[in-house]
């Protein structure tokens, strides 16, 4: 997921401060809010959507120069006229906001649906705590039912928090249309009182919030926001111990999923297919399946040296038949690459150098690991120079130094991965597609 910070975390600070101190956290995203003042050097200029051309290019190579993305803005008050909405709109264009943040105090959408349907920018509802009319979700799924699905919710879990909203129920009640969040841990639920503490030793429920959101293929910026105010005002402490218990449960970190996820469906950009057949994608839930064969689908953005590949796959027959192949070295024109690359075997009805979790005609597996015919299973493929090791369902069954055997003449130093459909009789599908490039 992608992390960064509500500036407001840094309100005692200046904005173009804020970006160091989210550089120096390591995070790569940024949420602004309105009002903070640019540079303690001006402090009469504030951080808005009235900044002039200099004042905003400046901001840009200020983020530029710390690799920082402006991905949201907010919250931003607009009153219900197509001017003062422009405003906002035209400034977010310029500087490349993807999400507005708001909380508007009337009821017809009408006009924000137009500027997003012109702009191409989100539009999420914030909630404050009660008295709020946001306060509670079903008051923003209320709001936005019906609208374009650029219209969501900004879930400030904090403010749920606060105001006695199991977070949980929350964002499953907004599911589909959670845009962004707020993400804050409290050391006591329903009290307006509740101070912030480090991820994971409040009340949020931290790792099952994640878990959902990680469920509900959240793809916006859980930008970090803290409320509490102490006399030596230094926020960063607070989270980078929440940043530690962050990393300590996300299974995935530093992987790049190679099926996109884009505006709640799954695409495959980057991929092509070699030979007969084709791979089918329910872009809803990222389930790839194969049909005839026998071909090969591959990932074609770039070349992969040392890595760690993880997915899902499940066979539709005992007789199902299919493969991972690792560096391909060159685009596929012909059936040669089979010659050149290994394969990671999918197979339960075929025995030792044949069988599920063999390298194909070069090394068996140690043991069985397979689940029964139509159940998931988890494949975890280590390349790392000519060292193969292959996991499946938690259990090592190779750990082999690569050498030219079987159908293999030769191997690459790096090359593409591939999945192979085989025949029309049967099929296997593929989720949860993951690499992690090694160093």
């Amino acid at each position: 997921m992608n992390i960064g910070v509500q500036t407001w975390t840094f309100r005692k600070f200046s904005f173009f401060e804020s970006v160091e101190k989210v550089k120096a956290l390591g995070l790569k995203y940024l949420e602004a809010y309105p009002g903070q003042i640019l540079s303690k050097d001006e402090p009469d200029v504030k951080f808005d959507h009235y900044l002039n051309e200099e004042q905003m290019n400046a901001v840009k190579q200020a983020l530029n120069k710390a690799g920082i993305t402006l991905a949201g803005y907010g919250v931003v008050k607009f009153e219900n006229d197509e001017q003062s909405m422009r405003e906002v709109f035209d400034f977010a264009k310029k500087m490349g906001i993807r999400t507005i943040v708001t909380e508007p105090d009337y009821d017809d959408f009408s006009l924000i649906e137009k500027m997003v349907k012109e702009y191409n920018i989100r539009v999420a509802i914030h909630n404050h705590p009660e008295p709020s009319k946001y306060a509670r979700p079903e008051a923003v799924l209320k709001v936005v039912k019906g609208l374009d699905p650029r219209i969501g919710a900004c879930a400030d879990v904090g403010h749920w928090v606060r105001t006695g909203v199991d977070v949980i129920e929350g964002l499953r009640m907004l599911k589909g249309r959670i845009l962004d969040v707020h993400l804050e841990d409290l050391d006591t639920f329903g009290s307006r009182d509740a101070r912030t503490v480090p991820f994971g030793q409040g009340k949020t429920n931290i790792h099952d919030l994640l878990a959902e959101l990680t469920l509900q293929h959240f793809d916006g910026i859980l930008a970090i926001e803290q409320e509490q105010e102490d006399e030596a005002f230094n926020p960063s402490p607070t989270i980078r111990k929440g940043l530690e218990y962050i990393d300590s449960i996300t299974y995935y970190k530093g992987y790049e999923e190679l099926l996109s996820f884009r505006q709640g469906k799954y695409a495959k950009h980057g991929w092509n297919h070699y030979g007969p057949g084709y791979f089918e994608l329910d872009r809803e839930t990222g389930v790839l399946t194969t049909h005839g064969g026998m071909g090969l689908f591959w990932y074609s953005v770039k070349k992969y040296k040392d890595f760690v590949l993880e997915l899902d796959f499940k066979c539709s027959d005992y007789k199902s038949n299919s493969g991972i192949f690792l560096r391909v070295p060159d685009v596929p024109v012909s059936d040669d690459y089979i010659y050149h690359s290994f394969e990671i075997q999918i197979d339960d009805a075929s025995e030792d150098v044949h069988k599920t979790a063999a390298v194909y005609d070069a090394e068996a597996p140690k043991l069985n690991a397979s689940k029964p015919t139509g159940e998931w299973n988890h494949y975890k493929i280590t390349f790392k120079g000519s060292n193969i090791r292959v996991e499946l369902n938690g259990k090592e069954v190779i750990d082999w130094m690569a050498e030219p055997r079987g159908k293999v003449a030769d191997f690459a130093r790096e090359g593409y991965i591939g999945l192979q459909n085989h025949d029309w009789e049967t099929s296997v599908s593929f989720r949860n597609i993951f690499i992690k490039e090694l160093e």
